[in-house]
Order: structure tokens, then sequence, then C-alpha cells
């Protein structure tokens, strides 16, 4: 049964993190909003139209009967029937677990360019967005980042997945948040190779995945830009001038 995922048609955004676990399974699957009238279906979901409880916000996904909303709560739910989650119930509660600390980490990412109000222009708050990518970059990331790398190196099954004994949806989830991170801030995430190597031994061995390294290289992967969540703006990152 093909899955059909709803999320804004343009940007990576949030939605990418479902199609990089649905492309690394090779699982059957539509980008409904890029399809004709796909928005308008969509935007029928939001308001209402279609179901008694509405999801809030894309993503979210469509399995036959079953409608399920936010990025964590999709990848529990997808992991087990795309093979990437633990067998074990302990493991696979650890994995929502860590997937909703990047969740977590998102959001802080948004706030960089975004720190006053999300319905307002980028320039309309670039000193305060410039305060709070400072603090992003010198604290806040770290301490993410630095927690993913302690579980990394943690893990009683060895470093090249972040829990279990296989890759999961969650490793996948965090190739996509480190490559958001170096475009976004690319002075700022330099160091990353020496700061955090398991993680970016991990990151590469996801580009490597046969899937994935056919995903990247074709048009279904949208370029990151500023319509997404992860954006560049050069006086956001280190060493601005």
């Amino acid at each position: 049964m093909t899955y059909e995922l709803f999320y804004w048609d343009g940007l990576q955004g949030r939605g990418e993190f479902i199609r990089l676990a649905l492309e690394d399974a090779g699982a059957p699957y539509v980008d409904v909003a890029r399809e004709p009238d796909g928005t308008a279906e969509m935007m029928a979901f939001l308001e209402g139209d279609v179901l008694d409880i509405p999801p809030f916000a894309p993503p979210f996904l469509r399995h036959g009967q079953i409608l399920v909303s936010q990025v964590a709560n999709i990848l529990e739910y997808l992991g087990p029937k795309l093979d990437l989650a633990p067998k074990q119930e302990a493991l696979r509660i650890a994995a929502n677990g860590l997937q909703m600390t990047i969740t977590d980490i998102v959001a802080e990412v948004h706030d960089t360019h975004h720190p006053l109000a999300s319905g307002q222009y980028y320039e309309d708050q670039k000193e305060a967005a410039r305060l709070r990518a400072a603090d992003f970059r010198s604290a806040r990331m770290p301490k993410f980042l630095g927690y993913f790398e302690k579980v990394l190196k943690q893990n009683p099954h060895g470093e090249s997945q972040i829990v279990g004994d296989r890759l999961s949806y969650v490793d996948l989830s965090l190739f996509q948040l480190v490559e958001g991170l170096r475009y976004a801030f690319p002075r700022a995430t330099r160091k990353f190779p020496r700061d955090y190597p398991a993680l970016c031994t991990l990151v590469d061995k996801v580009r490597e995945r046969p899937n994935i390294v056919r995903y990247l290289a074709s048009e279904r992967r949208l370029a990151f830009n500023r319509s997404g969540i992860f954006r560049r703006y050069p006086e956001l990152d280190a060493n601005a001038t």
C-alpha cells in the first residue's frame, strides 16, 4: 500500500525527516502536495473537512485508513513497518525519545531566524536573530550534539548506529540534522569532525547507503533554501562581519 505524505511543496522542512525514511526503505509513497490539486487536498485535512480530529499542521501521513501527524509520531509508526526501528520495545521507546530530542533542536534552529514571531519576516527581527543565533551556536547546538555524540559512543552495540544493533530512522534524522546545520552555519560547523567524530562518521555512513545515494541525486531531493527550517544567513553564522 502506497504511503501518502502531506507537506508543503518547494522546501525540505520537517517533511524531509519522513522522506528519508521512506526513501531509504524503498517504500512506495506519494508527496501529495507535489501532485495536481495536492495542496488543496492537504488543506482540506487541515481545515477539518475530512476528519473529526484534523492534524494541526504538516507533515502528516496517510496509510490506508490511518492518518498520523507529527514527525516523531509518524516515524514511530513507520519504523517497524520499514524495518527501521529496534525490535525490542524498550529500544523503540528510546528511539522515539531521541527523535523527540531532534524535534527540540529543530525548533531551536527555526528560532535562530525567527526568534520573535513566525509570522514576521526575518528582516523585521534581524537584531534579535543575531542574538538568538549566537546563543544557539555557542551553547545550544553543542549541548544537543554533544548529547547525541555521547549516546552514540555509549551504544553497547557500537557507534555505527545510535540505538540498537542496526540503523534506524533516528540515524537518518541525525543525517538530516547535521546536513541542515552545515548548510545554515557553514563556519560554525567546520570543526564538527573534531568535536563530534562519531556523529560525523554516522552521517557519512548514511550518505553512502544505496537508496540514499540515489535519492540525494534525484529531483525528489529539494535543495536547502530560505523557505525551510535550515536557512543560510551569513550574518547569523560564526565570525560574520
